[in-house]
């Protein structure tokens, strides 16, 4: 699952004579901006529960995401567009208790060891995202009108001197994105990016192919805190350059909740 997290800080406007939007500030100064916003908003994320709903090859699911003494938990609600019967929410609540009594009972290494891995997950998309700053060249392209919000229209293209320090960010080096960052928060209204070449990552042993598009949308919380809306990915790959894998998958989050408690 691809967690929730990508924010921003604080930017003024200039007026041309003509009413175009010129802004004061360069490409590369709103990505380093936004990226302060975004390790605020990727700290906070694990306070919120949410629902997910993710249609793929398979069909769609819509899930009650929520965090469990240090790490999500995802419980199934509907199947489609059907809530499920009672005999099936007998057995999600079950599952569920199951899972909450496993965890109470979990030894501290045990306990340590699952939260770890929640959080590496959680680190490889982090990791990608600290690293745009420094793997793309921004151009502003224009601000436009997005509802009663105002963005930047940042176009991105990869940058010839950039040598990726880890192997998430080395798909960076072969993507060209489009970003619309809030002209007050900085926040990540809408980000896209597709793959223009073949990438190796995991060791060389799985190449993602061009024509690999992902996007995301946020929208505000409560205070300056932003959460995902919308992911889509539409994923060409192949793993030990012979076996081909096609995904195709669009996730919608809503209803997020604050956790009172979620350690």
């Amino acid at each position: 699952m691809l967690m929730p997290w990508t924010r921003w800080a604080l930017l003024l406007l200039m007026v041309a004579p003509d009413g175009a939007a010129r802004s004061v500030l360069d490409g590369d100064t709103i990505v380093r901006r936004s990226t302060v916003a975004n390790r605020a908003d990727w700290a906070t994320a694990p306070d919120y529960g949410y629902m997910e709903r993710t249609r793929d090859d398979d069909g769609t699911k819509t899930y009650d995401v929520t965090m469990i003494l240090g790490s999500s938990y995802k419980r199934l609600v509907k199947n489609g567009d059907t809530l499920l019967s009672a005999v099936e929410q007998a057995k999600e609540e079950w599952k569920l208790r199951a899972e909450i009594a496993k965890r109470e009972a979990e030894s501290p290494d045990q306990r340590t060891s699952r939260i770890a891995e929640y959080q590496k997950q959680r680190e490889r998309a982090h990791r990608i995202l600290e690293e745009m700053p420094r793997a793309f060249d921004y151009t502003v392209a224009t601000t436009r009108p997005v509802g009663s919000r105002t963005v930047y229209v940042l176009q991105a293209t990869p940058r010839k001197s950039y040598n990726p320090p880890n192997v998430e960010s080395r798909v960076l080096t072969a993507m060209r994105g489009g970003f619309w960052i809030d002209t007050i928060t900085f926040q990540w209204v809408r980000a896209s990016a597709v793959v223009l070449r073949p990438v190796s990552v995991e060791g060389f042993l799985a190449r993602i192919q061009p024509g690999t598009e992902f996007e995301v949308e946020q929208m505000p919380m409560s205070g300056e805190v932003w959460l995902p809306r919308h992911f889509q990915i539409r994923s060409r790959s192949s793993i030990l350059f012979f076996f081909h894998h096609h995904i195709n998958e669009d996730d919608t989050y809503f209803d997020y909740r604050k956790i009172p408690n979620p350690k």
